[in-house]
């Protein structure tokens, strides 16, 4: 028997790798800590997930999507403070190794 393929379709599946925004009780990932959106989804400012809508890390370890904690920071109540815990917001160094 012979078979031939006149149609196919591809699928595929990407996630941002943040293990750190993973929860310890639940092993799921959490949302963005700002618009509660998740990672592999996009921010309300975005209409296409992925490289357009990057994520950002802080050094104190929260992440969340690049246009989101931009606008946060840009407010005044922000205080160039972590959304999540209030220290003063450090952009982590991607080249340093822990």
């Amino acid at each position: 028997m012979k078979v031939k393929v006149t149609n196919w379709n591809a699928v595929a599946y990407w996630h941002w790798d943040v293990a750190s925004a993973v929860d310890d009780f639940s092993g799921e990932q959490e949302p963005c800590g700002i618009c509660r959106n998740p990672y592999e989804g996009c921010c309300p400012s975005c209409k296409v997930p992925g490289d357009d809508c990057p994520l950002i890390w802080g050094e104190c370890t929260h992440v969340f999507h690049m246009h989101c904690l931009l606008k946060w920071i840009g407010t005044s109540t922000s205080k160039q403070q972590c959304p999540m815990d209030r220290r003063p917001w450090v952009t982590a160094d991607a080249g340093k190794s822990s």
